[in-house]
């Protein structure tokens, strides 16, 4: 019996670490042909440790595109878009799962249903109210009409109806809050972990999103990161040194983000389904 349990731990285990191995790869080579020029990275077989040419390959990069400032622009949209889906979200969470009113199960419903319609559906309307607006070439396109998403609306529906007490709710009242007031200072504080879920799947997105910006953007200087990297590739002339030079260092706020809030996440989450 001991024999079989440490067979089918060492299987576990190996298999567990042949999955990490396929998840680490993309990112390993990412960072490997980041310091490889155009000509190495194609030998057979590829390149598997650090070259000499990430200096090179950083200046070619900054002489295709205005790098430092697409970042900022992907930075900037990342940010604002998860800074309002957090407001947002929580507030229509709350809304719905606490307040009785009219509509209130066909209007929550709507919002289900939105989540089930594919994204590319809503390129063409997005891009005639954005151009109606005057906002095209402009970030407000990116962020605004991403501020409240459906997931982080049904989330925090869900974590708010069934984490927080109504009584907790029912004694702030009795004690002369006001409704914005209960949920700023008694319903927020408590909403941790879920405002961490879903700031990160929002930054991440955010932070990944292509088609948006190829929609409503214009000039290079305000392209985002993923849709100025797309720019350097060609049928006939692509500087791959380059490209994964930008994607190496694009990937490295995502890397830092989840790396600070992954352990705080798991904590969150944990802590909260012991209480409930």
């Amino acid at each position: 019996m001991r024999r079989a349990d440490t067979t089918s731990t060492a299987m576990a285990w190996l298999l567990v670490g042949a999955g990490a191995l396929l998840l680490i790869a993309p990112f390993y080579f990412t960072f490997v042909f980041a310091t490889h020029p155009r000509t190495e990275i194609f030998n057979s077989p590829p390149p598997a440790w650090f070259g000499a040419s990430a200096l090179s390959n950083f200046d070619l990069l900054l002489e295709r595109l205005p790098f430092w400032r697409n970042l900022g622009m992907s930075l900037y949209v990342a940010s604002m878009t998860t800074a309002l889906n957090l407001l947002l979200c929580s507030l229509a969470g709350y809304a719905f799962a606490t307040y009785e009113f009219r509509f209130k199960r066909e209007l929550f419903a709507v919002v289900l249903a939105s989540m089930m319609l594919p994204s590319f559906l809503n390129m063409i309307p997005s891009f005639m109210v954005m151009d109606a607006l005057g906002w095209i070439d402009q970030p407000r396109a990116l962020y605004i009409p991403a501020a409240a998403g459906a997931l982080g609306i049904f989330m925090m529906r869900q974590y708010i109806g069934s984490a927080i007490h109504r009584d907790l709710i029912d004694a702030a009242r009795m004690d002369g809050c006001g409704e914005f007031r209960i949920f700023w200072s008694v319903v927020l504080p408590l909403l941790g972990p879920a405002l961490g879920t879903l700031g990160l799947i929002t930054f991440i997105s955010s932070w990944n999103n292509f088609v948006a910006p190829l929609v409503v953007m214009r000039s290079a200087e305000n392209y985002t990161l993923p849709l100025a990297l797309r720019s350097m590739q060609s049928p006939n002339n692509t500087e791959w040194g380059a490209l994964m030079m930008g994607s190496a260092i694009a990937m490295l706020p995502l890397l830092i983000v989840f790396f600070f809030s992954a352990r705080r996440l798991v904590a969150g989450l944990t802590s909260g389904a012991v209480r409930g």
